[in-house]
């Protein structure tokens, strides 16, 4: 049954025959016949069809959500009697914020220093779909904003907050300033992140208490291609002070502080709300929770 249920989220998931099959590593009559069985076993319309697939009945939408936590359950049992035989083992998929990512990496590395045999798939996605895949169970934990935009029912551990910082090429006039106030960006030419990122969203709101219109020449979903940008000399940015001065280490580049508007934020681990929850996700919690937040 639990290969069944597997089926029908990935189609609810793909939204094609084909593509599930294919996600799933079957054939497709084998799915086709599966969601079939899946149906006669419940006795209701999982799944409209025609010539393709037509979406899920509303009896259909009703048994994904119960899939999910059939599917999470028996995963957090496997992993249960696995852990009473060999210790903590396994993969955690961790998806986060790019503005995160050195954090990923501290979390990881010391949780890896107490359990070495699990592994970790690190996976740079923006706040919506991280907590998406949360719910999707496409990931097991995520590393985002814990305030400025709801989240829903998780469970959470703040790492550090993120402040901002004004970053340049040495050569900018601005390069030997001690501080800078937020106002002074109007009419700058930036590089910023793509809209669609929270941190953007963010700067956003600190542009407007500023009264800044910004300039924008470039906008990415990467910091790399942002302070590659900057250090060109053809713009100036805005980023977290922890990545930026990981990323400008050795390169021609000014950290100028801002001062003025003034907003930190929360960033911490995110947990889908579980109880129980599997022994490696508690130990990761436990161990976010341990995690200096400075360093």
């Amino acid at each position: 049954m639990l290969d069944k249920l597997e089926m029908f989220i990935a189609l609810a998931k793909e939204c094609h025959f084909g593509r599930a099959a294919e996600r799933l590593n079957i054939a497709q009559p084998t799915l086709s016949a599966g969601i079939k069985q899946s149906e006669a076993q419940l006795g209701v319309q999982l799944v409209h069809r025609g010539s393709r697939f037509g979406g899920l009945t509303p009896e259909g939408q009703t048994a994904l959500t119960w899939a999910k936590r059939i599917v999470d359950d028996a995963r957090q049992l496997r992993d249960e009697m696995r852990i009473s035989r060999q210790g903590l083992t396994g993969e955690v998929r961790l998806a986060v914020i790019p503005t995160a990512q050195t954090w990923a990496g501290r979390l990881c590395t010391a949780f890896s220093e107490r359990h070495p045999n699990v592994r970790f798939t690190i996976l740079s996605r923006n706040s919506c779909e991280i907590l998406q895949m949360l719910d999707d169970f496409k990931a097991d934990a995520g590393i985002s904003y814990l305030e400025n935009e709801p989240l829903g029912r998780v469970d959470t551990a703040e790492l550090y907050d993120e402040s901002y910082i004004f970053v340049c090429a040495q050569s900018s006039q601005h390069a030997k300033r001690a501080k800078m106030a937020w106002s002074e960006l109007d009419g700058e030419t930036l590089a910023l992140l793509t809209p669609d990122m929270q941190n953007r969203r963010i700067i956003n709101q600190l542009f407007a208490e500023s009264g800044v219109t910004p300039m924008t020449c470039i906008e990415s979903n990467s910091i790399i291609a942002l302070v590659a940008s900057v250090a060109s000399g053809h713009c100036m940015t805005v980023l977290p002070r922890d990545v930026t001065s990981f990323l400008s280490d050795g390169k021609d580049l000014a950290l100028v502080p801002l001062e003025g508007a003034k907003r930190s934020q929360k960033v911490g681990l995110i947990l889908p709300h579980c109880d129980p929850r599997t022994p490696v996700l508690s130990a990761l919690l436990a161990e976010a929770k341990r995690l200096p937040s400075t360093v």
